[in-house]
């Protein structure tokens, strides 16, 4: 059951809701706004309707207005977004600290509300909380490594993993992981309608959140390669369901450098469309 509940004292008829729903189940012609007979299974838990709603009328799902955020006019002014997103910088070293993992679900739970496909909203985010665990993960990755070369079942694509697993193996250089003290992984079941998408847009908000919190982000498709090619069977041991497709890698902690300007891009590569 959708459970879609109408307070008729705060229901002003507006019909925003009705106009709002993308796959039309709310009936505007009735006095008050009703789901369309027969039409329940149409509804994709968007919860449009109760955050357009302006005098919070409605609820649906079990989701209650008042437990809602509002909106508020300029919640990030654009500049200050627009510089973030312009001196953002990818992070290769990393300073040793932890951090809190209240904190890491906190930004973790904020991540998870990044639109998916239909909105599905089944990403999973596989997370190392502490360093041990972190270490345990670099040790599985680079002994998979060494363990396919060793079989003969290094693709020779990926040859130049072994080099960094011979590194690391006799100087403890960890090119792979960076020596960041968070891994993030980000999945999701195969059957939705865009996993890999979701999962990449999840952690671009991830990446966004963070930097501003003045943590560092680095994308990582090396351990990538390791969990979908190499090794798969590491995704199973880390908890990463079967039926889950990889999205992708992502390090995260404080970090152990400080740009003082952005780059310089390369420029818009921009095509106006305009059809005859």
């Amino acid at each position: 059951m959708i459970d879609f509940i109408i307070d008729k004292e705060k229901c002003t008829q507006c019909g925003l809701c009705a106009a709002d729903c993308p796959t039309l189940v709310i009936n505007p012609k009735s006095e008050y706004p009703e789901i369309k007979e027969g039409k329940e299974a149409q509804c994709i838990k968007c919860q449009h309707c109760l955050a357009i709603c302006p005098t919070a009328a409605l609820s649906i799902w079990g989701k209650k207005p008042e437990d809602s955020i509002p909106v508020k006019k300029n919640i990030v002014e654009p500049e200050a977004l627009s510089q973030l997103i312009k001196t953002r910088r990818s992070i290769r070293k990393f300073k040793p600290d932890e951090l809190k993992p209240e904190f890491i679900h906190e930004l973790l739970a904020t991540a998870a509300y990044a639109p998916t496909g239909h909105n599905k909203n089944m990403v999973m985010f596989s997370v190392t909380e502490t360093k041990s665990e972190l270490s345990k993960l670099r040790e599985a990755v680079y002994q998979a490594i060494k363990d396919a070369n060793a079989a003969g079942k290094l693709p020779e694509r990926m040859a130049f993993l072994n080099d960094l697993q011979r590194l690391w193996e006799s100087k403890q250089i960890d090119v792979l992981f960076r020596d960041a003290p968070h891994v993030l992984i980000t999945s999701a079941p195969k059957n939705v309608a865009s996993p890999d998408a979701d999962c990449h847009i999840a952690l671009s908000y991830f990446e966004l959140l963070v930097n501003s919190y003045n943590i560092g982000t680095l994308w990582n498709g090396f351990i990538k390669m390791v969990l979908k090619i190499i090794a798969p069977e590491l995704g199973k041991q880390i908890g990463i369901p079967e039926d889950h497709e990889l999205g992708y890698v992502m390090l995260f902690g404080k970090p152990a450098v400080k740009y003082a300007r952005s780059v310089q891009s390369e420029g818009l590569h921009l095509n106006r469309i305009k059809l005859q």
